[in-house]
């Protein structure tokens, strides 16, 4: 089998699983209002943007060896990326509310395609730092749609069943990723990881027009969802417990895959491990899909606080691939607990301007993951993972409790 034909071959596999496992849980919905054929597209394209944007993790090293760069130059396209990825929120937020969510969700996945595909051909570190921060612009759309998409089509009492099943398809993208690109990385090349995303997000951009454009309130002029967004305190507390979020659970993850490496692990290695986060996130979504209405969001909260706690302090006290691996599924069910419940909260505070309150949620988050990223850049090349963890552990504390107090006394700040 040659290269093309391994190429098309996990491109295929990888849209197969993530609408497959659409699939299995569509009978579970009996009080969703959003059909099972609309919900496979969504999950569909966020399990691709998702394994774009997971894809690097687990192949920094190979890249920065391969381009002849430090780790700290190579994790400038992860970095480059989420801040990309981040940036780009409030954009496809207020193109969302002016244009539609499918119609936004269509033109940004074409431009994805082009940007992952130039990512294959990048000659050098500069170049693929570019192809990569674009990738992360235009993918930047598809998740923020498809929760807001939710958002316009599902009852608040019950949406957060249908967003933890999204988180499933979300995470499903990130393990999916992790496992094919250490080996694609490791025993054919790390270009070839590159094209998967590019080649499903050019099936998508077609596949999405049989998803209808949900019903949505007139915007009325072009930068008054803004205006709405950014008068709410309610919206501004979520925001900063969301950029504190994305530098825990994002920023933080991103090197897991490099501490592995500077034990000699292999990317594939490496990428398996990593994978288990997808493993601990899809486990954990499952169970809180069940716990909604049962628990009270200010629980799944600190439960999920807790998970994140233990990880980052094992990971601190141990940097075996045992302990890592346990990091890695914790993690996992500590996003699924705590992520899921944050932001379907966000999904509440500005439903006159939904897409561009969740995309400043999202500009928040992404913001905070890059930010992370490029501060722990410095402690990652020296191999100082157990400081770099131990501070994560650390500050995930302030995160649970900002974030559940908030929750809990969510009327206390004024809209």
């Amino acid at each position: 089998m040659d290269a093309s034909d391994t190429t098309t071959t996990a491109t295929s596999s990888a849209i197969a699983i993530a609408t497959s496992a659409a699939a299995t849980d569509s009978t579970a919905r009996p009080s969703s209002a959003l059909p099972a054929a609309s919900l496979r597209l969504l999950r569909a394209a966020g399990f691709v943007s998702n394994f774009d944007r997971f894809c690097i993790t687990p192949m920094l090293l190979l890249i920065a060896a391969q381009l002849g760069v430090s780790l700290s130059t190579a994790m400038l396209a992860a970095s480059g990326y989420f801040l990309c990825y981040g940036l780009m929120q409030p954009v496809w937020g207020l193109a969302g509310d002016r244009m539609g969510r499918v119609a936004v969700m269509r033109f940004s996945l074409a431009g994805a395609a082009v940007a992952a595909l130039c990512s294959v051909f990048a000659p050098d570190a500069t170049t693929l730092i570019v192809a990569r921060a674009a990738a992360g612009a235009c993918f930047a759309a598809s998740i923020a749609a498809s929760i807001t998409y939710v958002g316009d089509t599902v009852p608040a009492a019950v949406r957060q069943r249908p967003l933890s099943e999204l988180m499933t398809a979300f995470a499903m993208g990130t393990a999916v990723a992790t496992v094919v690109a250490g080996a694609l990385a490791d025993y054919v090349s790390w270009r070839l990881v590159f094209a998967l995303p590019g080649l499903a997000a050019t099936y998508l951009t077609v596949a999405l027009r049989r998803l209808p454009e949900p019903a949505r309130e007139p915007s009325g002029s072009l930068f008054a969802p803004l205006r709405v967004v950014l008068r709410s305190r309610r919206q501004w507390y979520v925001m900063a417990v969301a950029m504190l979020e994305g530098a825990v659970l994002l920023g933080f993850l991103t090197y897991l895959a490099p501490a592995l490496g500077a034990q000699g692990a292999s990317a594939a290695l490496a990428g398996a491990v990593v994978a288990l986060y997808g493993v601990g996130a899809m486990t954990a979504a499952q169970l809180v899909k069940r716990l909604v209405g049962r628990w009270t969001p200010t629980r799944l909260i600190i439960i999920g606080g807790i998970q994140a706690v233990l990880a980052f302090s094992l990971a601190a006290a141990s940097g075996s691939v045992p302990a890592l691996a346990v990091t890695a599924l914790l993690l996992g069910g500590g996003w699924s607990f705590m992520h899921s419940t944050i932001q379907s909260w966000a999904t509440t505070l500005c439903p006159t301007a939904r897409a561009t309150g969740v995309a400043m949620f999202g500009l928040a988050l992404y913001a905070g993951s890059a930010l992370a990223g490029i501060l722990a850049a410095a402690p990652a090349e020296h191999h100082a993972y157990q400081g770099l963890f131990l501070t994560a552990a650390v500050l995930t504390v302030p995160l649970t409790i900002a974030a559940a107090v908030g929750r809990r006394y969510h009327g206390w700040v004024q809209s």
